[in-house]
């Protein structure tokens, strides 16, 4: 398949899409959301673990303001009809994914590295809410992510501010799992990317299954769905091979089945 606003490449179970709009810092427009959202789906079916990183000095500058100049734009409808459905195909999607935050993420952008099971970002990068400066609230699941990952009162400053949020601050204030120096940034992520791409695949879903019902069962039905996808995952080869790798002493080989 042929896009025009990002790259796409699969590599033994690696799918990696860069956002390639770097004259705009990859700012988002309709048909960079709508190839976002294919390729997210097509790395579901065709690999075991995603990359999500952007080209250029910025990893994305949220929505690209100049596609919308001088139009009438229904900012509800955009939101239910394109944001919607990229972020939920992220959200949704059965393999891990990876959000490498190579520089700025604002508005829209950070909340698109946010939808990812894991943010790793550079320590020159950074997140902005940006949009009460603009007189608008955050949206593509800002107001969603912010308070689970860093806590209501940060999350809170961070909109109503609008200041600049380091990725050294963000690691600390837990919105992202780690900022790296920016030498060592290209090998950690490689290092990270195989590890999920080489894990245990069917154990991963089940993970990202269970932590995200957390936030509704109580004691009693969170034990009862970690038994049963615990029971799930204990019938795959992965699990075999698992503690066949351990007993034997030698690292595991997974199919991802």
């Amino acid at each position: 398949m042929t896009f025009e606003t990002i790259l796409y490449d699969v590599s033994e179970g690696l799918a990696t899409i860069t956002l390639n709009r770097p004259d705009v810092m990859n700012g988002l427009n309709t048909r960079m959301r709508a190839e976002i959202r294919t390729a997210v789906e097509l790395a579901g079916k065709e690999a075991r673990a995603l990359v999500l990183t952007g080209s250029g000095r910025g990893f994305c500058s949220g929505q690209d303001l100049a596609d919308t100049a001088g139009k009438i734009v229904d900012m509800e409808q955009t939101l239910h009809d394109e944001y919607e459905p990229m972020l939920r195909a992220i959200y949704d999607c059965p393999i891990p994914t990876l959000a490498a935050v190579n520089g700025a993420a604002a508005g829209a952008g950070a909340n698109l590295a946010l939808a990812a099971d894991i943010v790793i970002a550079t320590e020159s990068a950074f997140f902005l809410q940006a949009f009460a400066r603009i007189g608008l609230i955050p949206d593509a699941g800002g107001t969603y992510w912010m308070p689970r990952q860093m806590g209501f009162a940060k999350a809170m400053g961070a909109a109503l501010l609008a200041d600049k949020i380091t990725a050294r601050q963000a690691d600390d204030w837990g919105l992202i799992w780690a900022a790296i120096p920016d030498d060592r940034f290209e090998d950690q992520i490689a290092a990270r990317a195989r590890q999920l791409a080489t894990g245990p695949t069917q154990a991963y879903a089940r993970i990202k299954q269970a932590l995200r019902a957390s936030y509704d069962n109580d004691l009693d039905q969170q034990l009862k769905l970690e038994a049963r996808l615990q029971g799930e995952a204990g019938n795959t080869r992965d699990f075999v091979e698992g503690v066949t790798a351990f007993l034997e002493k030698r690292p595991a080989k997974y199919q991802g089945r």
